[in-house]
């Protein structure tokens, strides 16, 4: 199974975040349009059928990948690929 960036899940779930507050003060078109286009990407991505599930699993995978990331900059290792 592919394991998404940690970087690119912690970002959509800012902006999914975000977005539920902006949207709880403000419902604008625009704003609902990306927050249903954050919802969808983090349902492919973390292979989810529901946002909430989407959330669930994100959070653990950002929970599980800490421990990862520390040890492998530790070892001096970005997890970054190599351009050949």
């Amino acid at each position: 199974m592919l394991v998404p960036d940690l970087k690119v899940v912690r970002g959509l779930l800012t902006r999914y975040a975000s977005l539920r507050i902006a949207l709880a003060e403000r419902e604008t078109p625009e704003g609902a349009r990306e927050l249903e286009d954050v919802s969808y990407t983090l349902c492919v991505m973390m292979g989810t059928r529901t946002v909430h599930e989407a959330v669930e699993a994100a959070d653990a995978l950002l929970v599980a990948g800490v421990g990862k990331d520390s040890a492998q900059q530790a070892d001096g290792e970005s997890g970054l690929p190599v351009a050949v």
